[in-house]
């Protein structure tokens, strides 16, 4: 027997049987050996070192060069950490989860920990130190593969009930895998899927930066474990662009600026989760919504309102109860035969109202829209201000058309999540269509209905010209989607609005409508939302807008300043103007100094402030200054007006004065 090898460029190499990806990249080229971090197997991230089994496998060598080889050093790094944290506290020290993080904006890796003692913020450096001699030791990083029995007899001798747990737990879920893999290197040993390292050598620049507490398994009813976060990249560039991004994001955080500026609260009298709107964050959502409540009028929608709370069975039909039934809130339960249920979703709402009426094919389609408020139970580790959440609003519409309206229907939707993008200036996104994963069991309905809607996407996104990549396993459990996965200033990348095509759910409801041919006929349902959720779409804007929004979402417009209590009365007339043209004001008539004034709105992130003293009052004028660009000069009250409101109006900036404001 022997091993084929079919490597990117398409050439074939022959190896004997046990060859692996090291031997590959050997033969390529001594360079790419000494390069080579880990490889790709038949689409499978695997060490360098692991055997091949017999047959033709398609591999590709990672070197530092590839993104994966950033999550195989930060795994890596995570172990070098556990194995440091395990010296320096002694053999007490149990070790539970530790995964690689590949998101740009926060932390690189973690692992958690139980601990016979705290560990604090100012333990962090001296576990760098013995990290750095971990590294220094250059140790091998080998893969071991053991009977369960073996394994868990293994890892109880070392004292780590987590990975005793764990291992059985792997043994329950799937009990035809009758091994488990353990990595060791040196004096550590740990159950890991991998893969790692060649060598903890090649670790490169790391830096510990954060001690937290994690529930074991997220689950607030196990014990609290230390969990440490830490960055790890091949260069200590790299490492110090990251520490930077980190520091730029967290200056960003829309936890802190909601506080700051009085957006939203989060309240444990209330509930983890459960965010209340402040009346200046009540404001931009109102003026988020109202701004698209006006385009789906428009387009031909119709508002409904649906309670937040339904029959148990209608979930079952739907199938969103039991496929999602972790990530719901419990049932109530009224009696053995009558139960209901948190709505997790607006769509079996939906339906029951476009049910409610015998339908011709004359009146489709029929376009339902409602911010309706969902409930979902989230764990509390996973909870996150705004972007991770219990109970939330949808921007959501169903669409209810035949099978010939389809595609022009998803090309409106298109459209109108574009527009959405554009008037909030993120304009830089991918298209990703979401489709099924064809060994999942997670999905509902008849594969020909599967390929019927997938086509339909396809359709619409090449006949729109947009460039666009497919995701397997990212679909709904109805049906694909186009999701709009968006970039904010600082790079980092959000999923917003989304478009989903759904064959199934008219079926599981027996949905009617009659066809020019007197016989009923099945409609094809779409399930939109541009937004997402303001909550989580508000929080992303805090973020990317850093608490300074444009002018017509800013909760406050214009801070009116008196230089002294003098001149009040005059400020109480502008002010009025102001408010009469329906711009937001707040008059500052406190005995404070002007410059203090000035500088208390810039902090609340006011886009301008009209100053008024001796000059503007003999000549009727403001000077206006703005947030970012300072002072723009005296004008009339009413030119100031003017700007104000085409700036509004149009969503644009730099209408109001002579210099730009960026």
């Amino acid at each position: 027997m022997q091993v084929i090898v079919i490597l990117p460029d398409g050439n074939e190499l022959e190896f004997p049987s046990g060859a692996s990806a090291m031997d590959v990249a050997q033969k390529i080229s001594p360079r790419l050996a000494k390069a080579a971090l880990a490889a790709e197997v038949d689409g499978e991230l695997r060490d360098l070192g692991r055997p091949l089994s017999d047959g033709t496998h398609k591999v590709r060598i990672i070197t530092e060069r590839d993104r994966a080889g950033l999550e195989v050093l930060r795994h890596t790094a995570a172990h070098v950490m556990a194995q440091a944290v395990s010296r320096l506290y002694g053999p007490q020290v149990q070790y539970a989860i530790g995964p690689a993080l590949m998101d740009d904006f926060q932390y690189g890796f973690y692992y958690d920990f139980d601990l016979p003692g705290p560990i604090t913020q100012e333990d962090l450096p001296r576990i760098e130190q013995e990290m750095a001699k971990v590294v220094a030791e250059k140790m091998p990083i080998q893969r071991q593969e053991l009977p369960v029995e073996q394994a868990i007899a293994t890892m109880s001798q070392l004292g780590q009930t987590y990975k005793v747990e764990m291992i059985r737990d792997l043994a329950a879920k799937d009990s035809a895998s009758t091994t488990v893999s353990l990595y060791g290197q040196g004096d550590f040993l740990d159950l890991c899927r991998g893969p790692h390292l060649p060598d903890t050598g090649k670790v490169g620049a790391f830096k510990l930066l954060a001690v937290a507490g994690a529930y074991w398994r997220g689950d607030e009813n196990r014990k609290m474990l230390t969990r440490i976060y830490g960055a790890a990249f091949f260069s200590e560039k790299d490492l110090s662009e990251h520490l930077t991004r980190i520091e730029e994001a967290r200056k960003r955080d829309h936890r802190v600026l909601g506080k700051q500026l009085g957006l939203f609260l989060i309240s444990d009298a209330v509930g983890p989760g459960l965010p209340l709107w402040m009346p200046k964050g009540t404001v931009i959502r109102q003026e988020l919504e109202g701004w698209l409540k006006g385009e789906l009028r428009k387009r031909g929608y119709q508002s409904v309102i649906t309670p937040h709370i339904g029959k148990l069975d209608l979930y079952r039909t739907s199938g969103h109860y039991p496929y999602y039934k972790e990530s719901q809130f419990p049932p109530i339960e009224l009696s053995p035969e009558e139960g209901y249920l948190l709505k997790p979703m607006n769509c079996p709402h939906h339906i029951q109202i476009f049910k409610a009426a015998q339908r011709s094919y004359r009146e489709l389609p029929v376009r339902l829209s409602e911010f309706g408020t969902v409930y979902r139970f989230e764990q509390s580790g996973e909870l996150n201000g705004l972007t991770r959440v219990r109970g939330f609003t949808q921007d959501d519409a169903h669409i209810f058309c035949t099978p010939e309206q389809l595609e022009a229907e998803i090309e409106s939707c298109v459209e109108l999540t574009q527009l959405v993008l554009k008037t909030l200036g993120l304009n830089d996104y991918r298209v990703r269509i979401g489709l099924r994963a064809v060994d999942s069991s997670k999905y509902v309905g008849k594969s020909e209905n599967w390929d019927l809607a997938e086509s339909n996407i396809r359709h619409v996104v090449q006949k729109l010209g947009m460039k666009y990549e497919e995701s397997p396993g990212e679909a709904a459990f109805y049906g694909p989607k186009i999701d709009f996965m968006v970039k904010d200033c600082l790079g980092r990348e959000w999923q917003l609005g989304t478009i989903q095509v759904d064959y199934n759910l008219p079926e599981r409801f027996e949905l009617e409508y009659i066809a020019s041919d007197n016989a009923a006929h099945r409609p094809v349902m779409i399930h939109r939302a541009p937004l997402g959720s303001p909550e989580r779409f508000i929080g992303i804007l805090i973020e990317h807008f850093g608490g300074a929004f444009p002018l017509w979402l800013s909760p406050v417009q214009v801070a009116v300043l008196p230089v002294s209590d003098k001149f009040n009365a005059y400020a109480g007339n502008i002010m009025a103007e102001l408010v009469d043209a329906g711009i937001r004001v707040e008059l500052d008539d406190s005995p404070e100094k002007i410059g203090s004034k000035i500088r208390k709105a810039t902090l609340q992130k006011v886009p301008y402030m009209a100053v008024v003293g001796s000059r503007e009052v003999e000549s009727g004028a403001v000077a206006v200054r703005h947030r970012t660009s300072g002072d723009l000069g005296a004008m009339p009250a009413d030119e100031f007006l003017g700007g104000l409101l085409e700036e509004i109006v149009t969503k644009g900036v730099n209408t109001v004065g002579p210099k730009s404001q960026g």
